[in-house]
């Protein structure tokens, strides 16, 4: 059947323009990768096949509303000047919407080493902060000029090749257009309902999935499945094995359990008498352990972190649990492993839930979060302040029918020295912390601050003359003027009347990169912590591997405090501590110990995998299962617990 010289010639011919420029865009991600990716040559046959399934459901998704048009279309107004007009802006809409969606695919890969995903869906709600990144990261008005200019020459070029005037001076009767549209229709849904984004995800090698994906449907399919419902989705245990589980690993001499069989609240007891010193919390945006020379750095990027280290409780072996900045929040304020999809940072009923910050102000402390941008993003205000945090941030927007219940103050313009796209350097924040706590002080009241910086983001921009990198020439100097910040913030306090009582942390949200060949690169979680100014422990290495929820629990022991929690971190010192960490993205849902990771993926899937440090590679293995029952234990009883309120005050 001839369809190229019918009413159908510029659906047709749009279809294989955008399957060409789809395979060109995958070739370059495939050479921008190649080194690192492995591939076979059968892998990347895999990939071009795949990936030209995903790009015909995208180009056939754009064209059916035209196809059906066309079919409804009477020949008398074929060519008329109405449907020319029609045509030519529906045509040059498209294109450009194509246009951009490409451009955005290339920013996002650089940024992630990903097509579309869940983050690409929460960056549409949060446009101001997206679009004045991407200025500052790239020349945006040339690239504007850059797609449409593009878009004009495609738009030329099929004018030029007569496809228009094919489609308007045809006579295509009606049942060979009702044949047409029919079979599309047929064909596209009958791939929307067999053909789903984890196709591509069969492949062990990470890189590879990535590549056979198509942008725009990745997106689409993201949109879709934003959160995750554990039990729909992943493996499961019964309920009261699940809890009996948990707790059995929680259990220790110090620890009471409170509330029954399906519940995690316990008691936590010490016989010593307890200290109560200020906290800060600095949460450092996007920092790996390897950026500093403790961990093997040799670039020097982290003079003032590297000094500090040797006189501080230092983690060695600490693992995020995720790869975004609301996945960091979410373990070091809940202390509990990741639940599939959102982070309970971004989603609905996360009020008057059991944080550190509970604990806290139980002691008498006041609680303030402390964020360089606007806290509107992520919904960071929204979960702080309704869980009993004061806001110090650099915005005014609220989400819609947001009422938050504490107080919120807006860093002063006259404060502020340096702003780019994400918010304040580091300094400038700093200073908000600096000018709060000598206020709390002033009024005799302790303080617990959770800090969270934005300087080591794209566009990795910074106050000029601080350091030896140009502000904007990439993420080295983004560290080092992070690190730099970090110097200034302590030579500043040390002369403060509340130094002495204060103890300060400083802890990754999550490493600055998670791309690897593997769905779960386990070195990409590893961050770095460590506890400064704390009495009689200035100087203690360690070593055990922990994850980002352990954080507080091994505070408080050092503390030695008496507490109520539904927390699943544990103090780390203990001599019944066992060795375990959560690494996970919205999907793959991970637990290590020592080197063996259980994986847990929706559809019930389960893997193991020996994880071999020196190489990041991940080896399948057979299924051990009382790790992979652990695994299950603890993601399920997590998820349950939020599900149910369980985890509230």
């Amino acid at each position: 059947m001839i369809i190229s010289k019918t009413r159908y010639s510029v659906l047709i011919n749009f279809v294989m323009f955008f399957l060409a420029v789809s395979f060109l865009i995958r070739t370059i991600f495939l050479g921008w990768v190649w080194q690192k990716a492995g591939v076979t040559f059968l892998a990347i046959l895999t990939v071009y096949a795949k990936g030209f399934v995903f790009d015909s459901m995208v180009a056939l998704f754009f064209s059916l509303g035209y196809s059906l048009y066309l079919l409804l279309l009477p020949q008398k107004w074929n060519n008329s000047l109405v449907n020319r007009f029609f045509t030519y802006a529906c045509f040059y809409i498209v294109v450009l919407i194509v246009m951009f969606s490409f451009f955005a695919e290339f920013a996002f890969w650089d940024e992630f080493e990903s097509r579309f995903n869940f983050i690409a869906v929460d960056y549409l709600i949060y446009t101001f902060e997206v679009i004045n990144n991407i200025n500052q990261s790239y020349p945006l008005p040339l690239l504007i000029s850059s797609m449409i200019l593009l878009t004009s020459l495609v738009f030329f070029i099929f004018y030029k090749k007569k496809i228009f005037k094919q489609s308007f001076q045809s006579d295509t009767p009606y049942k060979k257009r009702l044949l047409i549209t029919t079979s599309l229709l047929i064909i596209t849904l009958a791939c929307y309902f067999t053909i789903s984004n984890s196709w591509a995800d069969s492949g062990k090698n990470r890189y590879q999935n990535e590549l056979a994906k198509a942008g725009i449907f990745s997106f689409f399919a993201a949109f879709k499945n934003n959160e995750l419902n554990y039990y729909d989705f992943y493996a499961k245990e019964e309920e009261s094995e699940a809890f009996a589980i948990a707790q059995k690993y929680l259990l220790d001499p110090s620890t009471r359990f409170v509330n029954g069989k399906q519940s995690l609240r316990r008691a936590i007891t010490d016989t010593v008498m307890a200290v109560h010193p200020n906290v800060i919390l600095v949460t450092i945006e996007s920092f790996s352990a390897d950026f500093m020379e403790h961990f093997g750095n040799n670039q020097h990027l982290t003079p003032v972190l590297d000094s500090l280290a040797n006189n501080s409780v230092l983690f060695t072996n600490m693992f995020a649990t995720g790869t975004r900045t609301v996945r960091g929040m979410e373990a070091l304020s809940l202390c509990v492993p990741p639940t599939p999809g959102n982070s309970i940072v971004r989603r609905k009923d996360n009020a008057h839930l059991y944080t550190v910050g509970s604990i806290f102000r139980k002691a008498g402390y006041s609680t303030t979060f402390f964020y360089g941008g606007d806290g509107y993003f992520d919904n960071m205000n929204n979960f702080f302040g309704n869980n009993g945090f004061d806001i110090t941030d650099n915005g005014e927007r609220l989400l819609p029918n947001e009422q938050l219940t504490t107080t919120r103050i807006t860093i002063p313009e006259q404060a502020i020295h340096f702003k780019n796209a994400w918010g304040i350097c580091d300094e400038d924040l700093y200073d908000a912390v600096i000018r709060n706590a000598d206020a709390q002080f002033g009024h005799q009241q302790p303080f617990f601050d959770f800090v969270m910086t934005t300087s080591n983001h794209r566009p990795f921009t910074y106050p000029a003359g601080k350091i030896d990198i140009p502000s904007g020439s990439g993420r080295e100097g983004a560290v080092k003027y992070t690190d730099y910040a970090i110097g200034e913030f302590l030579k500043k306090i040390q002369s403060k009347p509340w130094f002495n009582n204060t103890v300060i942390i400083f802890v990754a949200d999550h490493c600055a990169s998670s791309a690897g060949k593997n769905e779960i690169n386990v070195s990409k979680y590893h961050i770095p912590c460590l506890i400064y100014n704390l009495k009689n422990n200035s100087s203690k290495i360690i070593s055990q591997q922990c994850s980002q929820i352990d954080l507080f629990p091994t505070l408080l022991g050092l503390l030695h405090w008496q507490y109520e929690t539904v927390w699943y971190g544990q103090d780390v010192l203990k001599p019944t501590y066992q060795p375990r960490a959560w690494v996970a993205t919205y999907q793959k849902l991970g637990y290590l110990q020592h080197d063996s990771l259980a994986v847990l993926s929706p559809q019930q899937q389960i893997g193991v995998f020996k994880w071999e440090k020196q190489t990041d590679d991940l080896q399948s293995i057979r299924v051990d299962s009382p790790l992979v029952k652990k695994a299950i234990a603890t993601y399920q009883t997590a998820y349950y617990l939020y599900k149910t309120g369980a985890m509230k005050e």
